[in-house]
């Protein structure tokens, strides 16, 4: 479920003229809320990291508790499957979404078939690749990156190089939030029929606010506020990480 951009302007809007610390334009808004959700989206995959690495054994059983499993449903309206380009060596570049294509900002997994590929390094799938004993040893796929100029990956299975069914995980960048308004009697009104939410998991929604007050205060000079609302997201950066 999306995060709704209105909730997020007037909660924006109502934390920060508490103090009387200033009126944030609709304009300003869009900005922000886009600097915010794009932070918090790119420390998706810093979290994923760091999460894989101390969890190395994880199971296919899963709970409320599994951190894991929420960072992976977090990012996985970004994530799609999609088939290499050119003989199956050059990544794709774009997603696109109701008709608009959105650059690749990370790719993950490659499969072949439907297997999930290892990647090793050049000189490793190198020695798979030449050594008869080391190729009918491997039971899945594995790949590496292309030394091949203008290629992305070189892909083995099966006792030979692959250049067919060869899919690749792919994140893209979210889609650009923007709270739009008609203006009546010289004040913007919100209209809903036009507004782009933030795709962001709605546990972010205080994530989201706290991000954009913290910019907010940069903007307008207002100190006070930048260090609340840094106070706040590092208040529930400690819940979530402990």
């Amino acid at each position: 479920m999306a995060i709704s951009v209105d909730t997020v302007y007037q909660r924006v809007l109502a934390l920060a003229n508490k103090e009387q610390r200033g009126y944030i334009t609709p304009q300003e808004f869009n900005l922000l809320a886009n600097q915010a959700q794009m932070s918090i989206f790119e420390s998706y995959f810093y979290a994923k990291n760091q999460r894989d690495r101390a969890e190395p054994a994880r199971t296919n059983e899963v709970d409320e508790s599994d951190i894991g499993e929420l960072i992976d449903m977090k990012l996985r309206p970004f994530s799609r499957v999609l088939g290499l380009n050119d003989s199956a060596a050059v990544y794709p570049t774009t997603i696109t979404v109701s008709g608009t294509a959105y650059p690749v900002f990370k790719t993950g997994r490659v499969f072949h078939g439907g297997d999930v590929a290892q990647k090793v390094s050049l000189n490793e799938f190198e020695r798979y690749r030449r050594s008869v004993r080391h190729a009918l040893s491997i039971d899945s796929p594995i790949y590496a990156d292309s030394p091949t100029d203008g290629d992305d990956i070189i892909v083995f299975n099966g006792g030979s190089l692959v250049t067919s069914s060869v899919d690749v995980e792919c994140f893209r960048v979210p889609v650009t939030v923007e709270w739009t308004y008609v203006v009546v009697n010289n004040k913007a009104l919100y209209n809903a029929s036009i507004a782009t939410h933030f795709e962001l998991h709605r546990s972010e929604e205080d994530t989201v606010v706290n991000k954009i007050l913290e910019l907010a205060g940069i903007v307008m000079n207002k100190v006070g506020l930048a260090q609340t609302a840094a106070q706040m997201s590092a208040a529930e950066s400690q819940v979530q990480n402990t």
